[in-house]
């Protein structure tokens, strides 16, 4: 795993897990050239003293050293500096992910603000199955927040809205998701047949994250690593990544994980696109390719009107002359029409949408 994409003449280290400090490393890779960073920091979440069921067994709880902090300011200078190292290295239509728990979401949202991130949704990851509340003292956690953020009020990010409405049935994708925890199968255990990482993500998670805000070929950097959920799902998908962890015992459960995993092939990887996103084609093209020709008619799909059209690629019925979506619109008296969905040519006999033609020529601008 040792390829690498030249930045501004320096390389970057894709699908390696970096060691050691992730500000340090961070501020070792090129300004401007990461795609994404998906972060699951620690939450700081001041456990006091053992956590146990109703059966007195010991819940396996988050109590390591990574996770304390001696005060919410010491935190929260961790957050300011590791966010800052990130904004850096993101390129400028990049965006950052990141996701935590009421004991921290909070203050890193404020944080991300104050360091020019620009906030785009925060996404509440319901979760199907969370762990009871073993005290009884307070409401069941059963959710996280995930904030989404671009580099800067200007930036814009890569949202496949579409891939979403096509994972959620054809829905359009809310910003509450419903999906389990890591369990089963896919939990990772140590040698001693133990947990190997107390807060592992859902690979379902980052599926839905990736395949929303990147495309194939992206880096996707995970400063917080863990047992390399985001990385699995990356190279799953076609995504470069690049991971940073800190404690050896987890780049070990990673690296062998990611040694098992195979990419997708590029068919099975491309995504539903947004038309907005398809090459822009005018009607005119069609006519100086000889795909329509001057003086032919065009035929309203609903049987209403016809137009002839002009050399220069705009149309003409009676009054009304202009372009396909300003003839439609005229004829039919509306303040708007889409011009591609609204004619169609007549060849052998059949009325056949001149939308298929710009189909036809997008064809081959992708090939």
């Amino acid at each position: 795993m040792s390829n690498k994409k030249p930045t501004g003449g320096v390389s970057l280290p894709l699908n390696q897990i970096l060691s050691g400090d992730c500000i340090e490393a961070m501020n070792a890779l090129p300004e401007n050239s990461i795609d994404l960073v998906f972060a699951d920091p620690p939450y700081n979440l001041q456990l006091k003293g053992d956590l146990h069921r109703p059966d007195n067994s010991k819940v396996d709880a988050v109590d390591d050293d990574w996770d304390q902090f001696d005060s919410f300011r010491a935190y929260d200078e961790f957050t300011r500096a590791w966010l800052k190292a990130a904004r850096r290295v993101l390129k400028p239509n990049g965006a950052i992910w990141v996701i935590g728990s009421y004991h921290n979401i909070f203050r890193v949202g404020t944080s991300l603000q104050d360091a020019g991130y620009w906030i785009l949704n925060d996404v509440i990851w319901r979760k199907t199955n969370p762990m009871p509340n073993f005290r009884g003292a307070r409401l069941t956690n059963a959710h996280e927040t995930m904030i989404w953020a671009g580099k800067s009020e200007k930036a814009r990010p890569t949202f496949n809205y579409e891939a979403l409405k096509a994972l959620n049935d054809g829905v359009q994708m809310r910003s509450d998701w419903v999906l389990p925890i890591c369990n089963g199968h896919e939990r990772l255990k140590d040698e001693d047949g133990n947990k190997a990482h107390p807060t592992q993500k859902p690979e379902s998670l980052l599926h839905r994250v990736l395949i929303g805000s990147t495309n194939v070929g992206d880096v996707v950097l995970d400063p917080f690593f863990g047992t390399g959920t985001t990385g699995a799902v990356a190279k799953k998908l076609g995504r470069d990544f690049i991971g940073i962890e800190r404690e050896e015992a987890y780049r070990k459960v990673a690296e062998k994980r990611l040694k098992n995993i195979r990419k997708h092939d590029r068919q099975s990887l491309e995504v539903s696109k947004s038309k907005r996103a398809e090459p822009r084609v005018p009607f005119g093209q069609l006519v100086e390719r000889g795909m329509l020709s001057p003086g032919e008619k065009l035929y309203a799909l609903n049987g209403r009107h016809t137009a002839k059209v002009r050399a220069d690629g705009t149309l003409v019925a009676h009054d009304a002359k202009g372009s396909i979506h300003q003839v439609g619109a005229a004829l039919e008296g509306a303040p708007s029409c889409n011009g591609w969905t609204y004619w169609a040519f007549r060849k052998e006999g059949k009325m056949i949408p001149i939308d298929l033609l710009r189909q036809q020529i997008r064809s081959e601008m992708r090939n």
